[in-house]
């Protein structure tokens, strides 16, 4: 038995990360796919753990913007302008504001309502 407390961890189970390729590299297996004799490109494919759908996007990529267009692209959400945050921000306090406005609004005509019943009663004779 062992003094050590260390947990092994097993390669297989280790999460896998998405690889990502450079524009060169995308340039190169799609040559490498097209020199291929036809009927051996689905073994080539799965060797190199590549999808003939990415090889197509990478084609039109290619066509549409050149290397640039193969070139990875930052992945995440673009970032948003400040300008609609705050008027996002403003929105949703003016709607809240609004919110209290009638409330209060609706108090003043609940009180005025009954004022008015608490008068009748008074002057209504016993």
């Amino acid at each position: 038995m062992s003094d050590s407390n260390e947990v092994l961890t097993e390669p297989t189970l280790e999460r896998r990360t998405r690889r990502r390729f450079s524009a060169a590299e995308k340039q190169r297996l799609m040559a490498e796919a097209d020199a291929l004799p036809r009927g051996e490109q689905g073994a080539w494919l799965r060797r190199n753990g590549l999808y003939a759908a990415q090889l197509s996007q990478w084609r039109k990529a290619l066509a549409e913007g050149g290397m640039q267009g193969l070139a990875p692209k930052p992945g995440g959400r673009a970032p948003g302008d400040p300008r609609d945050r705050e008027l996002e921000k403003l929105r949703r306090e003016n709607a809240r504001l609004q919110h209290r406005a009638q409330v209060a609004e609706d108090l003043v005509a609940l009180q005025k309502k009954l004022s008015d019943l608490l008068e009748q009663a008074r002057n209504e004779p016993s």
